[in-house]
Order: structure tokens, then sequence, then C-alpha cells
């Protein structure tokens, strides 16, 4: 298992749950000193993340790319793949399918999270899950022209009303034989969620794409009441060799999450 750490490129999320902010290049040096062996990305557009940008950055650092998000599609533009407006889901496709582009010149996979949306108005939760599934094939099949599995994280109920626990997401996509899509767990989401953690994901061990290192306060590990020995030993009984990233708040300060999260990741694959 590999560890990663969150840079965000996008203003609008300055309050969100990522260590670092505004530079990619700072972030990349920051995580490189601190141990890291890659960086999760969130961009404000395909652009940002580019090969020509990233590549130099990251080789420079001894680091890898271990995804992108997607979700600025959602902060800055309102767009979400279950929209009532066919031309705002065309737009949402067109914006995640840029990621996925990009993020497979990088030679990593794009994250939906946000961008998934969540029912309401017209929209029932059944028609929602329709529309999301035929999205998730579609840009799933343009991750797979890349190399790249596409990653699905179930969010919390106060997030959207889709998908709030792996093994019903798991389920969703067995039976829309979507093979290509992967779970995005996120500790902190399956926190409010999910009965066990462990349970979880050894339930669905064959879905398990990428872990969100994350405590159940969305600090990093070590600042809130998660046991990690279980989730570890969980995902080394499936086999998972994945990345672990912390999607986590800067608190108190990024570089004091950044080394609680490394902290804690040495001591939960050590034990």
């Amino acid at each position: 298992m590999r560890s990663a750490i969150t840079i965000c490129l996008v203003p609008e999320a300055s309050r969100g749950p990522f260590v670092f902010h505004g530079s990619l290049e700072s972030g990349c040096r920051a995580a490189a000193e601190i141990g890291f062996d890659g960086v999760e990305i969130f961009p404000g557009t395909a652009a940002e993340v580019s090969a020509a940008v990233v590549q130099p950055l990251v080789a420079a650092r001894g680091l890898a790319v271990a995804a992108i998000g997607t979700g600025a599609g959602w902060v800055k533009h309102g767009l979400h793949l279950v929209h009532a407006d066919p031309e705002v889901r065309s737009q949402a496709r067109a914006f995640v399918g840029g990621i996925i582009d990009a993020a497979g010149d990088l030679g990593s996979p794009a994250i939906i999270g946000s961008m998934q949306g969540r029912s309401g108005g017209e929209v029932s939760r059944e028609l929602a899950i329709t529309m999301l599934a035929d999205a998730l094939g579609d840009l799933g099949a343009r991750a797979t022209r890349h190399g790249q599995r596409l990653l699905y994280e179930p969010l919390n109920r106060y997030e959207t009303d889709l998908f709030n626990r792996q093994a019903e997401a798991a389920a969703f996509l067995d039976a829309h034989g979507l093979a290509n899509v992967r779970l995005l767990c996120d500790l902190f989401h399956m926190n409010i969620e999910e009965e066990s953690l462990a349970g979880a994901i050894a339930q669905c061990g064959h879905r398990v794409g990428h872990i969100h290192w994350a405590d159940s306060n969305r600090r990093a590990i070590g600042f809130g009441h998660t046991s990690i020995g279980p989730v570890v030993a969980a995902l080394q009984a499936i086999g998972y060799e994945g990345w672990l990233s912390a999607e986590v708040l800067p608190w108190p300060t990024p570089a004091e999450a950044a080394s609680q999260t490394i902290d804690s990741l040495r001591r939960g694959i050590a034990s």
C-alpha cells in the first residue's frame, strides 16, 4: 500500500478537506519532504493537471499521481451527472471526461464523488440511479481507453441520496456490469454510514480501488476516534495494494495534518 496526500487547486474549495491548497509545486515539495509516495490532486480544470504541467513537478520529487478529483465541476459550475437538465448532464460528462483524459495521460484514475449529484424535483432516485449507471458506463469506457479504472465514491447521506454504503454501491456496479469502475472507500463517509469499516471493506473487496485515509471528524487519522488496526487488517485480507490517500482538513495546520497522516500510515501498515 502506498501513501498519498491531497493538493487542492480550487479557490472555491479553500475550506474543503484538502491538506495543501493553492500551489501544486509547493504541495509536491511538502509531500516529498514529509515522506509521501504520491499526491492526489483536486484541480479546477483539466488543463491544470495536464501531463506537461504535472509530470515535471512530480518527477522532480520522486512522486506519483495517486488520483485526480472531478469535484470542481460541482463546486465551481454546479454540474452533476443526474441533473434534471440534459444540457447540464452533458456538460458534467464533458467536464469529467476532460479530467479522465488528463489523469490517463499521467497514468492515474479519476474520481467521481460530488459530481454524482442527487435526486430531486422531477428526478426521482430511481431515475437518478439509471442516469448514474449510464454516465458511469460511458465514463468508465473512457477511462479504459487510457488503461485506467474509474473511481466511484459513495458519499454520506447529507451529500447524496444515491449510494451511501459500500456494499450497496458494489451491488449497483455489479448489477449494471460496470466492470471498470471501482469503489473509492472514504473512511470519513464510512464512519457515518457503516456498521463496521473493516466489515464493509471485506464485503466488497473485489470492488475496492482507492482509500481516503480520514478520521471520523475529517481530520488526519489519530485526531478522531477511528481504529485503524481492523481497517488495515481488512485491506490486507482482500489483497489491497493501492493508495491510502489523506483527504482531510488541514488541521491544526497543513504541516501537522500531513505529519500526523504519515505517522498513522506507518504505524498502521507496520502493525
